[in-house]
């Protein structure tokens, strides 16, 4: 629980009237079945950075994460959920 209140958090320190309009966080499942992970970065403290990871196991152990910039964008399998936002976490907090 302490990563979703990481994140909730993450989230309401960039709600400042207008961001929240026209960005924010989205969760979803995929078909294959997995999850998949976006948090927009324009207008934050962390608008720029960038990133890419991936590490493709098998069809059962698999993640991908990455940034352009703009938007910070994980998918993996179906129990990678708290890796994609604990990945996101980390992100967030590296210099």
């Amino acid at each position: 629980m302490e990563i979703i209140e990481w994140l909730s958090n993450w989230y309401k320190s960039n709600c400042d009237g207008d961001w929240e309009h026209q960005y924010g966080v989205k969760i979803d499942t995929l078909d294959n079945p997995g999850w998949s992970f976006e948090a927009d970065l324009i207008d934050t403290a962390h608008e720029g950075k960038k990133i890419f990871i991936e590490s493709l196991n098998d069809d059962n152990d698999w993640y991908k994460v990455s940034s352009d910039g703009e938007k910070f964008t994980g998918a993996g399998d179906s129990g990678k959920l708290y890796f994609l936002i604990n990945l996101f976490k980390k992100f967030i907090e590296e210099d």
